[in-house]
């Protein structure tokens, strides 16, 4: 029996109460045992928390790992082009050992950054590879092959049969589902409505039910998008989701900007997961959700980064304090967005769109012991005294501040050391495999002409 027993921090508890409390926590195992003023236990490991604040650990219900690799390949373009002219060719230009490494990176990333649990979506090869790294880097992740079978402009490597698809994603779901004593899920990833047919969409929505997985999708990001669904079937994403029979609490859609009042109430009264993605959103110039107004509808969103080479980080601060601002200035509300909203959408929400909200997104006795331990007394966070905490975790914290990341009982991180990987190698790898990748993508060099990197 292992336990941590981490003392005299101040808990955002995100239980029932909402309560903020000075107290100890005990964890025996993967799950929180004990919480309250004082423990006296002779633990195996014991943490001082006294200057800290403890959270639930984040959760990232969009996130592309295998995308981590392409940071900085694919700026300045509308969602289209930089599928067409960028990531769809770097990701058909992946091997096994490329996408463990860009899933290494982006796991290292997210953990330094406290976030301990992600939905992915892979790309549509080398979906074992990401599985591996997760199982032996001990994070938390739903899994998900990308499955393509039909649209234009796709590479050869990344279009795939109905049939294929759907054997592939079985056997890897056969494989993984439920992995790693829980830690590991798998969910069927159909990449968005423009590159999947019909047919593929209802067999994975009956596999799915079948198997008590979720799905995870992409919806409405994009006019252009937008426009190419309604040309082809008719009817507009959320419409379309919702007469095959797709739409539901084990369906997360990423995004969903660009929304029909019809849409939104289709997602509110389906009870369908919308995981926002603000950075990306704004750095791909694709729009701004109307998240306070689907919010008020009863629907239920939660936050995330989606990837590296649309945003170009990966930490839930970040996606906080925008997911905040930019609400405020679409609708010139100071209040549209409170932060005590944003960090909901960002544990327990998460946990919500997971399916996880009796196992994560709060600290509470018999819960999974995943938590971060952040670190706000900083030139930027500071004065603390007489604050909210929620508020300096929204609006001034950044993934820096975070100390130690426990995920199922293990320590990650402790004072910003990573403890299951080995950073300056999983830089190193990742430096040299992205020239190979690039170089089978048949793109070159991003860096401007001016720039000479020897003398830097």
């Amino acid at each position: 029996m292992a336990t941590i027993l981490i003392k005299g921090g101040t808990l955002v508890t995100m239980n029932a109460d909402r309560q903020i409390i000075r107290a100890d926590l005990l964890i025996e195992n993967d799950r929180i045992k004990k919480i309250r003023p004082a423990i006296d236990f002779s633990a195996d490991t014991i943490i001082d928390a006294r200057d800290r604040v403890i959270i639930p650990g984040l959760i990232q219900p969009h996130i592309h790992l295998t995308q981590t690799l392409f940071r900085g390949l694919a700026d300045d373009l509308e969602l289209l082009d930089w599928l067409k002219k960028r990531v769809w060719p770097l990701e058909a230009a992946h091997t096994f050992e490329s996408n463990r490494i860009s899933a290494r990176l982006g796991i290292s990333e997210l953990i330094l950054g406290g976030t301990t649990a992600v939905l992915d979506m892979g790309t549509v090869q080398h979906t074992r590879a990401i599985c591996e790294e997760v199982r032996d880097t001990g994070f938390r992740a739903v899994v998900g092959k990308c499955m393509m079978d039909h649209g234009q402009g796709v590479p050869r490597e990344l279009m795939e049969s109905l049939q294929d698809s759907i054997e592939e994603s079985s056997r890897l779901m056969n494989e993984w589902h439920e992995s790693a004593g829980g830690r590991i899920r798998y969910a069927f990833a159909p990449r968005f409505a423009v590159s999947c047919s019909d047919a593929l969409l209802l067999r994975v929505k009956e596999i799915a039910r079948a198997n008590h997985t979720m799905v995870h999708t992409h919806a409405s990001e994009n006019q252009g998008e937008i426009a190419l669904v309604e040309k082809e079937r008719g009817m507009r994403n959320i419409q379309y989701f919702e007469k095959i029979g797709l739409t539901g609490e084990t369906l997360a859609l990423a995004h969903c900007i660009w929304l029909s009042k019809e849409e939104m109430n289709i997602l509110a009264d389906t009870g369908t997961r919308i995981v926002h993605c603000p950075s990306s959103n704004m750095k791909l110039a694709s729009g701004i959700a109307k998240i306070p107004e689907l919010l008020d509808m009863g629907a239920q969103v939660s936050l995330a980064a989606d990837g590296a080479p649309c945003n170009n980080n990966m930490s839930m601060f970040t996606e906080m304090r925008h997911a905040a601002l930019i609400q405020k200035v679409r609708l010139l509300s100071p209040t549209a967005m409170p932060a005590d909203t944003i960090f909901e959408m960002a544990t327990l929400g998460g946990a919500r769109a997971l399916g996880l909200a009796h196992e994560l997104g709060s600290l509470e006795v018999g819960k999974k012991a995943d938590l971060a331990l952040v670190d706000l007394n900083q030139p930027h966070t500071s004065p603390g005294m007489d604050r909210d905490p929620v508020s300096q975790l929204v609006y001034s914290a950044s993934a820096c501040d975070v100390k130690t990341t426990i995920v199922n009982g293990r320590i990650l991180m402790k004072d910003r050391q990573l403890t299951t990987i080995d950073i300056k190698d999983t830089i190193a790898q990742a430096n040299h495999l992205c020239q190979a990748v690039m170089a089978r993508a048949g793109i070159s060099s991003v860096v401007k002409p001016d720039v000479n990197r020897e003398a830097v």
